[in-house]
């Protein structure tokens, strides 16, 4: 009955598996380039045969498709497709209908590759602003068949504000006639990009890049900084998250003081900060609906408290030294080399002049409550704003963070808590902000969340939880000299073993497993590890009736794991409400 439901979730038997993995990594370089170059050649071609047309972008997006997985294969020849396409665009022949294929074309390559790797490919020359600047005056924000041509010339707009020169220099004489005078370059920007930040298309993102690199300029953020500051909490003020026009205007204009923040310089966005905060929490994001609106507060709260603290390597902090898997196989006879003295032993004279302002506290809170939000990557969001924040804290106040975190860990608390906590645990740990001092406070819960199962109904939740704890035991091993861990070995390999073995879900086998690796590679101290990994592998554990038959009884005959082993059974599995597991 467990294989028969274990296929039937859809997972492919063990062969067909080795298969499909071992054909999603067999591409070794672009192999269609001589066929995309033909593709990209007659363009002009099959402009106007409308079949014709789709049929060539159909075919491309079929080839860049394929490389989803292995997107760097296509940097060799990213350049040369890219002039291809752009030749087109500038080319004062072409007509309209052509310019936006292009445009399109350029789209799948970057939304394939990513358009960070793409925007330093853009001619970005001074005599390039100009030509993009008046592309625009010929754009339509309301045509939804051409938003690809209105989001590559915001990228490329973009990249181009990149300049070294005052954008001053660029304007000449802006009195055209008498009495009459012609917008400057700088305000000419400065107005596509607020009117590309409340349209509904993905033209929205690239304003918000736009936005964080020209804002951010020199010579720009004297002059237009505080206005466009103003602008966009104006915008936020007068939006209602209740309407679909005041979440696409907050949706844009989160995600450019996001940006700004995270780019400008500290000194630059200081001043405003507390301003942004408090418009922030006049918004009470937290009550929308709106996911993506909920994730990017808690981005901007974060990037905010940033701001607040000085940037800083906090002295107090874990540090495990040589991390390198290679040194750390080799005899211990060698010595400690590349550690350093744990924390405890740190020198922590800075943090008596360190003065936090008050700000921070409420940061702080809206983070934690974050780590509680009912979707994935607002908790995902919120665990990384906490690991940010206590890497710029003194020891004492970064300690009541993980105090505030573990507070999560309450049996009144839902699920989504537990997970958030979970994962802001790992943070901590990962960045060397939970001391070894505090591991015998934070493993109890682990264990606790490795096993976290509440029913509902006719099904259960708890398994991103217990996911997300075997991040922490694979953060954990990175993390720790095996000195710290080693009062813990016995309960983590063996919660570990019985999360590879008994759990229901397949993903937290397989995590449970990865994590075990781990903790074997790195630390060392697990008892008979290299056997249980050999047996209890990646493909393995994927089924269900082999773990619970096969795998759990060679793992049983080693002695440290068979008592805990059947505890978990007599507890957890032999009334447990799924009768299949019974």
């Amino acid at each position: 009955m467990a294989l028969g439901e274990e296929r039937a979730a859809g997972a492919p038997e063990d062969g067909a598996e080795d298969e499909v993995l071992a054909r999603g990594s067999a591409l070794e370089a672009f192999g269609e380039s001589a066929e995309t170059r033909a593709l990209l050649g007659r363009l002009r071609e099959v402009l106007g045969d409308r079949a014709a047309r789709e049929g060539a972008l159909e075919r491309f997006r079929v080839i860049m498709d394929k490389y989803q997985e292995q997107p760097h294969l296509l940097d060799p020849h990213l350049e040369w497709m890219m002039n291809l396409l752009l030749d087109i665009v500038q080319d004062k022949t072409s007509p309209a209908d052509l310019m936006h294929l292009a445009f399109k074309f350029l789209y799948i390559i970057t939304k394939v590759r990513g358009y960070k790797t793409f925007l330093r490919l853009f001619p970005h020359e001074v005599a390039n602003v100009q030509p993009v600047l008046d592309m625009f005056t010929n754009q339509n924000p309301r045509d939804h068949e051409t938003w690809e041509t209105r989001y590559m010339l915001l990228l490329w707009l973009s990249v181009t504000c990149l300049i070294p020169f005052d954008f001053s220099r660029l304007d000449g004489n802006l009195l055209t006639q008498p009495g009459q005078t012609r917008m400057s370059i700088m305000d000419r920007i400065l107005q596509i990009a607020e009117a590309y930040l409340v349209v509904s298309d993905k033209a929205r993102d690239a304003a918000a890049v736009l936005v964080s690199k020209f804002v951010t300029r020199p010579d720009v953020k004297q002059k237009k900084m505080a206005g466009f500051l103003d602008w966009s909490l104006h915008t936020l003020a007068r939006s209602s998250f209740q309407t679909i026009e005041g979440v696409i205007a907050m949706d844009g204009t989160l995600q450019a003081l996001a940006q700004i923040f995270k780019h400008g310089k500290r000194e630059d966005c200081l001043p405003y900060a507390a301003t942004v905060l408090k418009c922030l929490e006049g918004c009470n994001l937290p009550d929308s609906n709106q996911t993506l609106l909920r994730k990017l507060g808690v981005k901007l709260v974060q990037r905010l408290g940033l701001t607040f603290l000085k940037p800083r390597v906090a002295k107090w902090r874990y540090q495990r030294g040589c991390r390198s898997l290679a040194a750390n196989l080799q005899p211990r006879a060698q010595g400690p080399e590349g550690s350093q003295m744990p924390a405890e032993t740190a020198d922590c004279d800075s943090d008596g002049d360190y003065d936090v302002p008050e700000d921070v506290e409420s940061v702080i809170e809206q983070l934690l409550v974050g780590l509680k939000d009912q979707d994935t990557i607002v908790r995902w969001s919120a665990a990384k704003g906490i690991g940010r924040m206590a890497a710029r804290l003194p020891r004492e106040l970064a300690d009541d963070v993980v105090g505030s975190v573990l507070d999560c860990f309450s049996f009144q608390e839902t699920d989504n808590a537990w997970h958030g906590g979970c994962l802001a645990l790992a943070e901590l740990g990962r960045r060397g902000l939970l001391l070894p001092s505090r591991l015998e406070d934070v493993v109890p819960v682990i264990l606790k969340a490795l096993t976290y199962e509440e029913k509902r109904g006719s099904c259960s939740v708890g398994t991103n939880v217990r996911d997300a704890a075997c991040y922490v035991c694979w953060a954990f091993a990175r993390a720790y000299e095996p000195r710290e861990l080693q009062p813990f070995v016995a309960a983590i390999s063996s919660a570990l073993v019985i999360a590879t073995v008994f759990d229901r879900n397949i993903n937290c086998r397989r995590a449970a497993s990865a994590a075990f690796q781990e903790n074997v590679g790195r630390q060392g101290t697990f008892p008979h590890g290299i056997d249980i990994l050999t047996a209890a592998d990646y493909f393995a554990v994927g089924n269900r009736a082999n773990c619970f038959l096969v795998i759990s009884m060679f793992i049983a005959g080693f002695p440290e794991y068979t008592q805990p082993m059947i505890d978990h059974l007599v507890a957890m599995k032999i009334n447990h409400w799924d009768g299949v597991l019974m």
